[in-house]
């Protein structure tokens, strides 16, 4: 009789881990069938006047690495931004604009000192997020940044927040 209860609970334990299995898998099913598709940036596009100037600009004072042009127009630069995103320059724009500062692209570096330092060096303007010419804003939550114009008016965000 003791042998008999004991295959009973043991059936009883392998029936209630069988249900919360098919369960779990049944949950987990229906989540990957309700899930959004993971969505990635692969590339940013400006639109520019001076296509020269401007990759000039990415390449010497950014220090973006260059990506193979594929279309050998002479209207496209390429570079690479980060891990698998780039970013195209396109020549064909009849006049620089004015831009928001909100509307931006946004950098980090490791060391916003050593970044400004080497603009400085460059003579390239900077300020902080009031407009103050050659100040750093210190966020709130400790991240330093600064903001610049490439040389049609696009603003960038530099700053030294650690992602990760």
């Amino acid at each position: 009789m003791a042998y008999f209860r004991s295959s009973i609970l043991h059936m009883k334990q392998i029936l209630l881990a069988a249900s919360i299995l098919l369960v779990s898998g049944l949950f987990n099913a229906t989540n990957a069938q309700n899930s959004k598709p993971r969505i990635t940036i692969d590339h940013v596009a400006l639109y520019v006047v001076d296509l020269e100037k401007e990759a000039g600009f990415y390449r010497d004072v950014l220090q973006f690495d260059t990506l193979a042009e594929p279309f050998h127009d002479g209207k496209h630069a390429w570079f690479t931004i980060g891990p698998g995103i780039a970013m195209h320059i396109i020549q064909g724009a009849e006049k620089p604009k004015e831009y928001f500062k909100n509307n931006h692209l946004c950098m980090s570096v490791p060391s916003i000192e050593a970044f400004t330092k080497r603009l400085k060096s460059l003579k390239i303007a900077f300020e902080d997020k009031e407009g103050v010419q050659g100040a750093i804003t210190n966020r709130v939550d400790g991240v330093h940044q600064i903001w610049l114009k490439d040389p049609e008016g696009y603003w960038i965000e530099v700053n030294d927040a650690k992602h990760g």
